[in-house]
């Protein structure tokens, strides 16, 4: 198991390094002067090539791209990933200031998401070809054709506009604070997010466990008496949760890819709703900090799924 780990930890590593060589030629390549966007409208129209050429000379920006690359690199493995072209700041303590509210929101909605697709993917398959497996198909392929952001408007009409017992945006309510009102504000968005998550959960477990309720093992248990809740959720469920692990550690990159959309809707102040401004912005060192953020939680995501796959399974045997 050790040598399996440090054999894909050195893997990912070449990896990450081709991954940090697209995200930064992607960001250069994109249309649109940093500098321009950086510097007052008013003055650009006075400021004269000579001002611009300076302002690109102390980006680094006037480098050939190999070079801005390599300088970016050196400093990015000692935890330097820049200085924010907007705010001045480091990016590292930029992102990591926006990084709580965005755990937060994306591991409520994680949590909701499980715990709801599988609670209804056994009742699904437990009642299969019923109004109930009916219904829990209905509802589970609705969270994933309609799109998060309606959903979030939707809910945002209902629940504060016409209902007003939920807040419609921001993580607290000014000038109060406190555990019960950030729950109350991670309400909606943590739901709705989750519900991305619940619906591919709720496929995902019904077939699995259809397949192992059907299994020798699970009518040799019932011949010897188990009652039907026990053989389902003592034998069949576990089974059928262990190829789960894999699709939850997918989801959790796309999970946050939807924090992204979620955030802006909400007004909700993670890390989504920084790279859109900084994206806005021409905010390079943002961009590209925020994209290696993700690349390197999908290749911990992958890691982690293959080891707890070898946990959950011992007949999984790491080579």
């Amino acid at each position: 198991m050790v040598a399996y780990v440090i054999r894909r930890l050195l893997v990912n590593v070449l990896v990450f390094f081709g991954l940090s060589v697209g995200i930064f030629a992607l960001v250069r390549a994109a249309p649109g002067d940093p500098v321009l966007v950086m510097i007052d409208p008013t003055q650009a129209q006075g400021a004269g090539p000579g001002f611009l050429a300076m302002k690109r000379h102390e980006l680094g920006l006037d480098q050939p791209l190999p070079l801005q690359y390599f300088s970016w690199l050196r400093r990015a493995v000692t935890g330097d990933l820049g200085v924010s072209y907007v705010s001045h700041r480091g990016v590292a303590d930029v992102l990591t200031e926006r990084l709580g509210p965005t755990v937060l929101l994306m591991g409520t909605a994680l949590a909701i998401g499980i715990i709801l697709g599988a609670l209804v993917g056994t009742i699904a398959a437990v009642r299969r070809n019923s109004a109930v497996d009916y219904t829990a198909a209905v509802l589970s392929m609705a969270t994933v054709s309609v799109p998060s952001f309606f959903v979030g408007i939707a809910a945002i009409y209902v629940f504060s506009l016409n209902l007003r017992i939920l807040p419609s945006a921001g993580m607290s309510t000014p000038g109060g604070g406190g555990g019960a009102d950030i729950l109350r504000h991670l309400v909606l968005p943590a739901t709705i997010l989750g519900l991305s998550v619940a619906g591919p959960m709720v496929r995902y477990v019904r077939g699995g466990l259809i397949g192992e309720l059907n299994a020798d093992y699970v009518r040799t248990a019932v011949a010897k008496g188990a009652s039907p809740w026990r053989v389902v959720f003592r034998h069949a469920l576990r089974n059928t949760l262990i190829p789960l692990i894999t699709i939850v550690m997918i989801y959790i990159p796309q999970l946050l890819g939807g924090a992204v959309v979620i955030e802006q809707i909400f007004s909700w102040p993670g890390m989504g709703q920084l790279v859109v401004s900084s994206v806005a912005a021409l905010d390079y060192p943002v961009v590209v900090g925020f994209a290696l953020y993700i690349g390197v939680l999908v290749l911990l995501c992958n890691l982690l799924a293959d080891v707890l796959y070898a946990v959950a399974d011992p007949r999984v045997r790491l080579s």
